[in-house]
């Protein structure tokens, strides 16, 4: 399997393009038709247009990183096992995060994000 092809290496792409603050990089791991879903099956974004708009609010925050404990791939599926670091509304936190993405052909197509508790700083 070529890495563009890989669904680990696609979502390692995505990682490196959120971390970077890079919107164009970011958007171009996902597909047109990409669904986000807050675990297990909450829509909350529909479509690239929707995406990109979430995705650039949160990528303003000088402090958003995200730090990769663990990474679970099984087929098409990748499971990511996060600590992000987040410029909250109350200042500044962390919040641990699952992120399990499926990946079609060189995109990721559906996303599903649980989170865990919030830790201020």
């Amino acid at each position: 399997m070529s890495p563009r092809h890989d669904p680990a290496a696609v979502v390692q792409r995505q990682l490196d393009a959120y971390n970077a603050r890079d919107i164009d990089a970011l958007m171009a791991t996902y597909a047109e038709d990409v669904e986000h879903y807050e675990f297990p099956s909450t829509l909350v974004a529909k479509g690239a247009n929707d995406v990109r708009a979430r995705l650039a609010v949160r990528l303003q925050e000088s402090d958003l990183h995200a730090r990769l404990l663990g990474r679970t791939v099984m087929g098409n599926l990748v499971i990511d096992h996060e600590i992000v670091t987040r410029d909250f509304p109350e200042g500044l936190g962390t919040i641990e995060m699952i992120a399990m993405y499926e990946v079609t052909g060189n995109r990721i197509s559906r996303g599903w994000f649980k989170f865990g508790e919030k830790r201020m700083m």
